[in-house]
């Protein structure tokens, strides 16, 4: 009879950053091993598939959501449209459509929204069509996903996509209790939000934290009865930092008198800005005017390499502006009006506050530095 595989398990946390948990006894009793962990550049579209593939995203191909794709772009059939007054062209209910067309009908995946005008939106194509978190979900590499299919090893994983926190943490304990599995996936997504909301508000973050505490005390509990010797690892995605100062980016950029797309394209997020020109005035008025604001800064294609998301195809930027920790893009397509948090991430991962967590029972395979470097624990998880 073959031995019974050693049950692991692997809990994510978004945005649950090393400041806010060191110093506290988070599980330190349950979790002595913990380390902070530098984030990669950018959001959760590029950080998960780095922990997920153990790659930086210029190797893994992804890193935010929209890339210039001018050919490929799904949408390229709207270039037809764009003689529409934005009443008609971009609006609430065009959005919603195209957002269903993205999903139903062009196979970007279930998690596609129409987050920048449809006036620009036939050059961009969408980089997340496929499920993260199963066979297959990384489009330039493999993921751990894909050699636990390889290797036929039994797995749970729960996302947001079909639960809520709470739902999960119910459907894991059934599931550890029937055997399901040997390796256990848990994404958490909802303190994210509830940073962005609530960021600096420590009564309100220890009720919360205490929450989670006890119901992965419940989890960890239940998963030692059934093995004693399994494995449990928290970590993170990247941290949270107070926000402190607002930038209209967009109203700047506009009033220098150029026209998307005719002369240039923008995709403006919380912390970062992207542009693509087409016109050399363009180009130089624009980068000039960014290359005096205080509040960030253009980031060399050297940093960019060095950060592990530089494109030589600049399909995610050929410019690429980002602000100072602390500082927010008032106005961005991938947040709607009355978007004012007060916590944000998405800066430079120099930034202490960006940093990730890592808590286990047990101590990692080898040093671990960046979040991409967590890797090397889900691949031992499913290859020890």
């Amino acid at each position: 009879m073959s031995p019974v595989p050693k049950l692991r398990m692997f809990v994510l946390i978004d945005a649950l950053g090393w400041r806010l948990v060191e110093g506290r006894k988070f599980l330190c009793d349950l979790l002595p091993f913990r380390i902070s962990l530098h984030t990669v550049l950018g959001y959760s579209s590029g950080a998960i598939p780095s922990i997920l593939s153990g790659l930086p995203p210029s190797q893994n191909g992804h890193w935010n959501l929209y890339y210039f794709d001018p050919k490929g772009s799904p949408f390229r059939w709207l270039r037809r449209f764009l003689f529409l007054p934005d009443q008609l062209l971009d609006n609430r209910i065009t959005r919603k459509l195209l957002k269903e067309a993205g999903r139903r009908l062009f196979g970007l995946g279930p998690a596609f929204e129409c987050c920048v005008s449809p006036r620009i939106l036939p050059w961009f194509n969408w980089v997340e069509k496929r499920d993260l978190y199963a066979s297959g979900g990384i489009s330039g590499a493999l993921s751990i996903f894909d050699y636990m299919k390889q290797d036929e090893i039994p797995s749970c994983v729960y996302t947001y996509r079909e639960w809520t926190d709470k739902e999960i943490f119910e459907q894991a304990r059934r599931d550890l209790q029937a055997g399901k599995a040997s390796f256990f996936f848990l994404y958490l997504s909802e303190i994210d939000m509830f940073l962005h909301m609530h960021f600096g508000n420590d009564r309100l973050l220890e009720e919360r934290l205490k929450w989670y505490e006890i119901e992965l005390r419940g989890l960890y509990r239940l998963a030692q009865q059934i093995d004693s010797q399994m494995s449990f690892t928290i970590l993170s995605d990247h941290g949270m930092t107070a926000v402190k100062h607002h930038v209209d980016l967009l109203e700047g950029v506009e009033s220098l008198g150029f026209r998307m797309p005719r002369d240039y394209l923008a995709v403006y997020d919380s912390t970062m800005a992207r542009f693509w020109f087409f016109d050399d005035g363009a180009r130089q008025i624009i980068t000039e005017y960014l290359q005096a604001l205080k509040c960030g800064g253009i980031m060399s294609s050297r940093e960019l390499q060095q950060l592990g998301v530089y494109f030589p195809d600049q399909r995610y930027g050929e410019l690429i502006f980002l602000l100072h920790p602390g500082w927010l893009i008032s106005r961005s397509d991938f947040n709607g009006d009355g978007w004012s948090p007060v916590g944000m991430h998405g800066y430079h991962p120099d930034d202490a506050d960006s940093d990730a967590i890592f808590l286990s029972n047990n101590a990692p395979p080898a040093t671990l530095h960046t979040i991409s470097d967590v890797f090397q624990c889900l691949e031992e998880a499913v290859t020890s």
